[in-house]
């Protein structure tokens, strides 16, 4: 019979479906164990061989735990709202959520032909009404909760408004706005319900306010920090600026150092929490506060070093700080408009990153001195972050080599009085002695006695008091988009009201276009039916806003975001209509257990998901604050892309070895025109583009090379392998075998498809093991002891491999058996029905067929582990060299266990030595027991 893998594959895949193999209980007496992967966003372009690799890995795992009889969560489902379908939809004008229908249908035929163990019963898609109703409900969850810094957690907005009722706010200890004004419990009960709703705000935990967003007008949408590479849009490649625009956003800095703190407990590569800890940067300082001369504007001020506050030569704002218009003198106008202008093309991360250059603008403006009242020139510069601390700096020029280059470039009086950078000695200036004169009190101090010391005399003048500062800052999460989930909120009288949970969800509009509008508003400006009616709680025609009983909807959707931070919880009970997941089964499954992914959403995803986490926790709706236990970051694996070289403006093409000093434009060509000698298919690559279709090639021997280069497996680089391709040509199970077989898993490796034929052969040689041209040749022959090794060895090796998630030298080692196994020729049921099960976790259509054919009729997926016994692997018996005089003559198998004694009496009664000695009586007999024998004289 012969190894017809397409036909078993598609078998075996059909029954796993049809009888739910891989279906989990919520309820189960097995102990529990949830392996996740993080869910793909369903593009166009389909899976590429490099998407696989963690998905592969986790099955592998998923299935492992499953033998070692645990009752195993994989879920699997799609991150389906998004930029893309959206842009898609802007093109062709065809609704996103039919792309993203067709995307997901091509994914699930990728991701079924491969033949992992999903629980498909449970998936979830983040753009169906169905899951997004849940994200509008934590939405509302977030609106109604407040942070209380004295319990430490999230707690209902109903507990701060009792708090204002019986004592006003003077003495709440929130996570707040920055500039929250005190008030009385008798001035509260005064203000009116509009007044109430706007404070409130300042607590809420999702709330309104005018924030510094990256905004692309091509996109017409506000972008995340990581959606922006070098300056542009990750997608398009579009310019991207800072602007103000009233937003939603997520307070996330309430729980900075929950999760800092939290990272401690959790199993994941040291490199990403360290990414999440620097994200986080957590700073211990004071807040100092510098009067505006002139002006009742007062300046905030972070600092880790209030000790060198008389080293403070100027002060520098962020270039959209809201003082800026204010306090910038006639004279200085125009120049300090020009450069927050020209700022406002350069991204947060282009400025953070630059530094190097020195730019800036003189506002006109002075500070004040907190002690010596003398005056500081105020600047702005856009090494200043307006999102960052307070967005304003205090430059002490020797203390800071940035704040030392801008003001010897600027030519700004330095103070030189303290240590650090080395400037040239001068004569004190009046401002040197006042200086001098005021700071007599740090003298001599510590760094960390010098800042307790600066910290009580800036409270004793009321300009400062000592805080805890961190890098993370609140969550933009309003996206000017129209794939995305509305907001459950409607505005009276331009503040947010809340749609009561009963009403949810409030489902995507339909819309003629999903552009802005002609007037800037969001895409959902488009739409015709997009207004609330609070009698009837429906969705109505806009032409019925009154603003008495019918409201404005939110415009803006929800970010890529929102549906990844809790999707996991819902594969816990996914099909749950009456909650986002029922306590019965958030209690059983806890959190995941094991989850992989990429390691670029450290500050992303990752965060964001955390953060929601916490939150739920805090609100008793999760039985555990973190969401996954451990982690693993999988590699990327790699294309080889294919170059050719084009003489410049020409469409001449030179062969690779024909190139040398001309001068060539290197371009990528499809490499499914390139064989495995590397030789270019001319006439398909001259057909691919209208612009090659006249090309001249200049070859070598007759044909055109083409030059080579590991990179990035993208779609844009043409480098591309299909899955559905290798699973073709040499089954699925080949594909997950080799995908692991190319080295760690953590570690990037470029792809070969060369290489596969290995892996594919290795298969042949197992079924040949189990069949022959009759059928099935396992017998119930007791196994040989050789063999009996081979399997145990086997066993303990494979078990290590997949504890430690070394999945490619566990290919390895079932190459090697199988190898051995077949030189014993082994055909022992005892030993070949365990084996079988050993390589379910890695090829599971094989094993799944090899195990049917050996008479089970259930799935080797409910199949035990196969149990080590060291005692195969103990040796019964040892090889002697037999040497005489030191020269090995012949070999003798002695048992193990025998004594010197024996040894010598069976060696000197052999045949060989006798034969060898001719009646010779030795001078010595050297024994080293399980060594050797060497017989002397």
């Amino acid at each position: 019979m012969k190894y017809n893998f397409n036909e078993i594959e598609a078998k075996w895949q059909k029954h796993w479906a049809e009888n739910q193999t891989f279906k989990a209980s919520n309820n189960s007496d097995k102990p529990k164990y949830y392996v996740l992967d993080m869910f793909p966003y369903p593009s166009g372009a389909g899976l590429h061989v490099g998407h696989p690799l963690g998905y592969i890995a986790s099955d592998i795992y998923a299935r492992y735990k499953r033998h070692k009889g645990y009752n195993v969560l994989h879920p699997m489902g799609y991150d389906s709202f998004g930029l893309p379908a959206e842009q898609y939809a802007i093109q062709t004008g065809q609704h996103p959520a039919l792309t993203t229908e067709t995307n997901i249908k091509r994914y699930r035929q990728q991701l079924d032909k491969i033949g992992f163990s999903f629980d498909w019963s449970r998936e979830v898609r983040t753009s169906t009404p169905e899951y997004y109703k849940w994200t509008q409900w934590i939405f509302i969850q977030l609106f109604n909760s407040w942070y209380n810094k004295d319990s430490d957690k999230a707690e209902n907005i109903s507990t701060l408004i009792e708090k204002f009722e019986a004592e006003g706010n003077k003495a709440v200890n929130a996570v707040a706005d920055d500039a929250v004004e005190f008030f009385t419990a008798s001035e509260w009960k005064e203000f009116s319900s509009e007044e109430k709703q706007e404070i409130l705000l300042q607590y809420r935990l999702t709330y309104l306010a005018e924030t510094e967003v990256n905004w692309c007008p091509a996109l017409g949408t506000v972008l995340a920090n990581d959606e922006i590479v070098n300056g542009v849009s990750e997608r398009g490649g579009h310019p991207v600026v800072r602007k103000k625009m009233k937003q939603w956003s997520m307070r996330i800095s309430a729980y900075a150092d929950r999760m800092l703190q939290g990272l401690n407990k959790l199993d994941w590569p040291e490199p990403l929490k360290e990414i999440q800890r620097n994200w986080i940067g957590k700073s211990v300082g004071a807040q100092v506060q510098f009067k505006v001369q002139n002006s009742s504007s007062k300046i905030d001020v972070f600092t880790t070093r209030p000790d060198t506050i008389f080293g403070v030569s100027f002060m520098t704002l962020a270039p959209e700080h809201e003082l800026v218009n204010k306090i910038t003198t006639p004279e200085q106008k125009e120049a300090v408009e020009a450069y927050v202008e020209a700022t406002a093309k350069r991204s947060e991360r282009e400025r953070m990153a630059d530094v190097k250059t020195i730019s800036g603008a003189f506002t006109g403006a002075y500070a004040e001195h907190p002690f010596t009242k003398e005056p500081v020139p105020i600047w702005i510069g856009d090494y200043v972050l307006a999102g960052y601390g307070t967005g304003a700096v205090m430059s002490v020029p020797c203390g800071d080599q940035r704040d030392y280059d801008f003001a010897k470039h600027f030519g700004i009086d330095i103070p030189n009085i303290f240590k650090g950078v080395d400037i040239s000695e001068e004569a004190f200036a009046d401002k040197e002695k006042t200086i001098l004169a005021n700071s007599d009190f740090l003298n001599g101090l510590s760094y960390k006695e010098g800042t307790t010391k600066a910290i009580e005399a800036l409270e004793k003048i009321g300009q400062g008091k000592g805080k805890t500062n961190y890098r993370l800052r609140d969550a933009v999460f309003s996206r000017q988009r129209y794939w995305g989930e509305p907001f459950p909120v409607y505005y009276v009288n331009g503040l947010p009201q809340m749609i009561a949970d009963e009403h949810l969800p409030i489902e995507l509009p339909e819309v003629e276009k999903y552009l802005p509008t002609e007037t800037g508003e969001p895409p959902l400006g488009n739409a015709t039916q997009w207004a609330w009616d609070t009698e009837t709680s429906t969705v109505v025609s806009n032409t019925l806003i009154d603003n008495k009983k019918v409201f404005p909807l939110e415009l803006n959707t929800m970010p890529g975001w929102a549906g990844s931070s809790w999707y996991f919880n819902r594969y816990m009970d996914g099909g749950n209509t009456e909650e986002f997941a029922s306590q019965d089964a958030l209690n059983y499954w806890q959190d995941v257990d094991l989850y992989i992914g990429g390691s670029e959403h450290a500050t992303g995803h990752l965060l964001y998901a955390r953060f929601w986490q916490k939150f739920l926790f805090d609100q008793g709706l999760l039985p555990v604050d973190e969401f996954a236990k451990k982690l693993i970051n999988q590699g990327m694996i790699l294309g080889t892309s294919a170059f050719v070289y084009r003489l410049q403006d020409k469409n001449t093409f030179v062969s690779k070895n024909l190139v040398g000093d001309q001068n060539v434009l290197p371009l990528h060509a499809d490499v499914s025109f390139v064989n495995a000698s590397g030789e270019l298919d001319i006439e398909a690559f001259k057909n691919w583009r209208e612009e090659f279709k006249d090309a001249e090639f200049i070859l070598e021997d007759g044909k055109y090379i083409v030059g080579n280069e590991v990179e990035k497996m993208s779609k844009s680089k043409y480098n591309v392998v299909s899955p559905d391709e290798i699973c073709e040509d040499y089954g699925a199970d080949t594909l997950r075998m080799y995908e692991m077989f190319l080295g760690p898993l953590e570690q990037a490796k470029p792809w070969n498809t060369a290489g596969i034929t290995g892996v594919h052969n290795f298969l042949k040689k197992l079924w040949k093991l189990y069949v022959d041209d009759n059928g099935i040749k396992v017998t119930d022959n007791e196994p040989s002891k050789e063999s009996l090794k081979t399997l145990h060895k086997t066993i303990k090796k494979v078990e290590e491999d997949i504890e430690n998630f070394s999945f490619n030298t566990s290919v390895s080692t079932f190459m090697i058996c199988v190898n051995e196994l077949t030189a014993q020729k082994c055909t022992s049921k005892e030993i070949l029905e365990p084996l079988a099960v050993l390589l379910s976790p890695y090829a599971p259509h094989i094993a799944e067929e090899l195990w049917s054919m050996l008479g089970n009729s259930e799935s080797i997926s409910t199949a035990a582990f196969p149990v080590f016994e060291e005692k195969h692997l103990v040796e019964s018996s040892k090889t002697y060299p037999i040497s005489f005089n030191g020269k090995m003559r012949f070999t003798l198998d002695l048992p193990a266990d025998m004594s010197k004694e024996d040894i010598e009496k069976v060696v000197m009664e052999h045949a060989k030595t006798k034969a060898q000695l001719e009646g010779r009586t030795p001078k010595k007999i050297i024994i080293v027991p399980g060594k050797i024998v060497n017989i002397v004289g």
